[in-house]
């Protein structure tokens, strides 16, 4: 068996069986815990729930995209992100806002980062490969405080995309704020695959899509955290890459992200990222 065919397994599983459809003004958006039920009840008709179906904003559906309409799709969304941080249902509070797409790329509004897994209404993220160039990976372990697989092994660099950034933008954010590294580090970086997560949370359907990007870093270039959100950063070789996925101590997003980079590029280091390749990341 392959040492990714399990990982691959977990990553794309159907929504819970009792989970209901999100639609907000008449597009479908993601799948709501059956749980969080109880906290929309109280917003009256601006939720229509029927079998199987939640419904932000019905009376919005027949509309085109306006001004109006995504203020009015950010207000909802807002009280009820509000209102499941009150209850005690969200995982922390984040003060950071995500983008809400529709299943066709709609794009209908945003919400707070901590709301999206209950509703769960689908991010993107990028995540950083590190090469040395001697062909070594650079690996980071996450903080035990992290609220999210703690402890575990990651790419040098990951996470999700705010709302209005780029995925360009949103890379360098990260790549500073994990790794230390500036923008001339990552010019020469290269995208090496895409992939879906789709898989049950405590808190919720998590749909996470992922680019992975690659660059060769010189011997000068020493990463260093600067966010406190990752306690280890050391090289490892693709042969003890694998050997760590294969004993589950790296994060699903990590071990995908490895599979394709290690995929793209089954050649020697530096040759890999010959010619210098900008990415132009779409996502």
């Amino acid at each position: 068996m392959n040492v990714f065919d399990s990982i691959l397994a977990r990553s794309h599983v159907a929504p819970p069986a009792d989970s209901l459809r999100l639609r907000i003004a008449g597009r479908e958006c993601g799948w709501v815990a059956r749980d969080v039920l109880q906290w929309l009840e109280p917003f009256g008709s601006e939720i229509a729930m029927a079998s199987g179906l939640v419904h932000l904003l019905p009376g919005w559906a027949a509309s085109p995209a306006s001004e109006a309409r995504t203020q009015a799709v950010n207000g909802l969304l807002a009280r009820v992100a509000l209102a499941l941080r009150d209850a005690g249902r969200l995982n922390g509070w984040r003060d950071e806002l995500l983008d809400v797409a529709a299943d066709d790329g709609t794009l209908m509004g945003v919400i707070e980062r901590a709301a999206v897994r209950p509703l769960g209404i689908a991010t993107h993220a990028v995540h950083l490969n590190a090469w040395t160039d001697s062909g070594q990976l650079w690996i980071a372990r996450r903080s035990l405080t992290k609220t999210t697989d703690p402890g575990m092994w990651d790419t040098l660099v990951g996470g999700l995309i705010s709302a209005s950034e780029t995925p360009e933008s949103a890379l360098l954010r990260e790549s500073w704020e994990e790794a230390g590294l500036l923008p001339h580090h990552l010019q020469d970086g290269r995208r090496s695959g895409e992939f879906v997560v789709r898989r049950v949370l405590p808190e919720g359907y998590q749909v996470e899509h992922v680019t992975v990007v690659d660059i060769v870093l010189g011997p000068e270039v020493v990463p260093e955290n600067q966010d406190g959100e990752v306690v280890a950063l050391r090289t490892a070789t693709p042969q003890e890459v694998l050997a760590m996925v294969g004993d589950g101590v790296f994060t699903l997003e990590a071990a995908l992200s490895m599979r394709a980079s290690l995929g793209a590029y089954a050649m020697p280091v530096p040759a890999m990222l010959a010619g210098g390749v900008s990415a132009q990341l779409e996502v």
